[in-house]
């Protein structure tokens, strides 16, 4: 019985040191640590929907949209952004457009072309839905290899997590 007991005692401990050794930074997640820059949310956008600083939209007047820390999902304080996005390309009727995904430095190189091609289509479907055609959206995935920041700061990590837009010339 207590030879028994043992191998269980073992088998947990076991356990209990392998899955504390897969738990996640919250700091590289975006949890709740003090500072909480991993989020788009520490991007300043003023109340005409753009950012003081637009760390890398093209020269095309376009304003890049920021994601949260491994994820693709439209924060709602990027829809202004959309927005005034949408009424630039309009005003060039039937001219194509680039959308061109973007990560941080965390991640394989593969982990992050594919979030940065999530972050594009999402963003495509967003157009989509407000009136522009799918056939004048092109995407493209740089993954993390055109930073805007190179800086190994979470405010420069959270400007490398976007989309950016550009006409194709």
């Amino acid at each position: 019985m207590i030879k028994c007991n043992r191998k269980y005692l073992t088998i947990i401990t076991l356990l209990i040191f392998f899955l504390a050794g897969c738990t996640k930074d919250p700091e590289l997640q975006g949890g709740d640590n003090e500072s909480n820059v991993y989020n788009a949310d520490t991007i300043n956008i003023d109340e005409s929907g753009y950012s003081s600083k637009p760390y890398n939209s093209s020269g095309d007047s376009f304003q890049s949209l920021y994601f949260n820390f491994d994820s693709y999902a439209i924060n709602g304080k990027m829809d202004n952004v959309i927005t005034k996005n949408v009424t630039i390309i309009r005003e060039v009727n039937g001219k194509k457009i680039k959308i061109e995904g973007n990560c941080d430095e965390f991640g394989t190189d593969e982990y992050n072309y594919a979030l940065g091609l999530k972050r594009a289509k999402v963003v495509k479907d967003a157009l989509i839905a407000q009136g522009i055609s799918a056939s004048q959206i092109l995407m493209v995935s740089y993954g993390e290899s055109n930073p805007a920041c190179t800086e190994q700061t979470n405010a420069c990590y959270a400007q490398n997590r976007r989309v950016d837009f550009r006409f194709v010339k």
